[in-house]
């Protein structure tokens, strides 16, 4: 009885998506303002599963996402209702939610400095 050797081969693929730091904000605020739950997890897959290297290529996926300077954006939610303000780290592909609220709460907030 003759058995074949075979070598195993194993594919390894390494993904850079956007990685988002912390889902638990996105929990947190979606336990306050219920209606936000669908916009806000569609911004959150949406953002997770790119991997964009500039402004240029955010705008592709967020069209009206605006950079207000020191790597930080501004997301729209839900028609403006609520907003988000993430840090974008694209070399390392990591994102830092800064802020989550209503456009009320924006307007009282220096985005620059949070």
């Amino acid at each position: 009885m003759s058995f074949e050797k075979r070598k195993k081969v194993t594919n390894i693929v390494i993904l850079d998506l956007m990685h988002v730091v912390s889902y638990k904000y996105i929990r947190e605020f979606i336990k306050k303002h219920p209606d936000s739950s669908v916009s806000l997890r569609s911004w959150y897959r949406k953002l997770a599963r790119k991997k964009p290297d500039g402004i240029h290529e955010l705008k592709r996926t967020f069209p009206r996402v605006d950079y207000v300077g020191r790597n930080k954006y501004v997301f729209n939610i839900k028609g403006n209702k609520y907003r988000v303000v993430a840090l974008l780290l694209f070399s390392t592909q990591i994102a830092y939610i800064r802020f989550i609220g209503t456009h009320a709460e924006y307007e009282k907030i220096n985005c620059k400095e949070i």
